[in-house]
């Protein structure tokens, strides 16, 4: 039995209670979590905004250590450091065989797979495939991937969502070029990553904004340049910093219609709006035929930062061993599993970065 933080039914509050988890089957891998990273999607799958089944343990950005291994795995052993991956690809649908593993059609068929229950005997589902609400978890094999050498434990759980996330938007969706300049609206755990990735492709100018003027000396410390309180002024305050353009790139961490938009309203002509936020279904984005064509952006979706977790986490490690990338800097509190409902409130009203339970 261990504990973990259980969604009961959507809209319901989290219970921390116990569960009974089995020992892992045939290419399967049991992980003693050594943190894990507290993501607005995780809010988004509670209030059901994101549909998972229920009753679920959720957390999918975590990071911890090899307890045992079922028949045929053997990527990874006992005491092995891993990083939880909550949307492995399979490598057989049309998006793996395109290369774009981020889409692939099966990442979260395992979400809808029993895999622990309620010391009452209630099935129990791995919320996005990973359950990392736990003090221990047992997942597919292809959740599990080493940590690369030189990363701390507890840090590395960042990895698995936050920086996967804002590094990618940076540098394969909107592939920011030296000298370019970028706009970063939100600054959570994602927007704190982006602004690093940002610095870290040498952009020029970045402007991070967001609704909170408490949250100014955090993005300073990832990378902005200029800080804005999100206004109804936004848009025009951002081309004003770049000589009445806009922005070459602007990147969307919240997944609101508004924040969309002035995204959009923010970026020069011809310039990249990426979307990394995730909205739910009522929030309609609004653009006239005649603008599309005026202002010649691109606007794109960005999911999981259009990243291959295998490919990408030593090109992140070898970032962090260089000093480049700083993941302490995300973690704005390190709480303990009981300090996850907290934590949701504290999301929901706009307060701090990443908040990172710590086992």
């Amino acid at each position: 039995m261990v504990r973990a933080a259980v969604l009961p039914a959507v809209g319901a509050p989290l219970e921390i209670t116990g569960i009974d988890l089995p020992e892992p089957g045939p290419g399967q891998v049991r992980v003693r979590l050594a943190a894990a990273g507290v993501c607005h999607s995780d809010l988004s799958l509670s209030d059901g905004t994101m549909r998972v089944p229920v009753p679920a343990v959720l957390g999918h950005e975590g990071a911890g250590t090899v307890v045992s291994v079922g028949e045929g795995v053997t990527h990874v052993s006992p005491g092995a450091g891993v990083i939880l991956n909550w949307a492995p690809s399979c490598g057989r649908c049309h998006a793996c065989s395109l290369g774009e593993v981020w889409l692939c059609a099966n990442a979260l068929t395992g979400a809808g797979t029993v895999y622990a229950r309620r010391t009452d005997g209630t099935d129990l589902y791995p919320g996005l495939n990973v359950a990392a609400f736990a003090e221990e978890t047992v997942v597919p094999a292809a959740c599990a991937l080493p940590v690369p050498d030189g990363v701390p434990l507890a840090d590395a759980a960042l990895l698995g969502c936050a920086v996967l996330t804002g590094y990618g938007a940076v540098h394969h969706s909107a592939k920011v070029q030296p000298g370019e300049t970028v706009a970063v609206f939100g600054v959570g755990g994602v927007g704190l990553a982006t602004l690093q990735a940002a610095r870290i492709a040498s952009a020029s100018k970045i402007v991070a904004v967001d609704v909170s003027p408490e949250k100014e000396a955090l993005a300073r410390r990832a990378g902005a340049t200029d800080y804005l309180v999100a206004s109804e002024n936004t848009a025009r305050e951002i081309r004003g910093l770049t000589d009445k353009q806009g922005v070459d790139v602007a990147v969307e961490c919240v997944g609101r219609a508004v924040t969309i938009r002035t995204a959009w309203d923010s970026t020069r002509r011809g310039g990249r709006t990426t979307v990394v936020g995730i909205g739910g279904k009522d929030q309609q984005v609004v653009f006239n035929a005649l603008e599309i064509f005026h202002w010649g952006r691109t606007l794109s979706g960005c999911v999981y930062g259009n990243s291959d977790p295998a490919k990408d986490l030593p090109v992140l490690a070898e970032h962090v061993r260089a000093g480049r990338l700083d993941l302490g800097a995300l973690v704005t509190e390190r709480i303990a599993l009981d300090g996850i409902p907290a934590a949701f409130d504290n999301m929901l009203a706009g307060k701090g970065g990443r908040a990172l339970v710590v086992f």
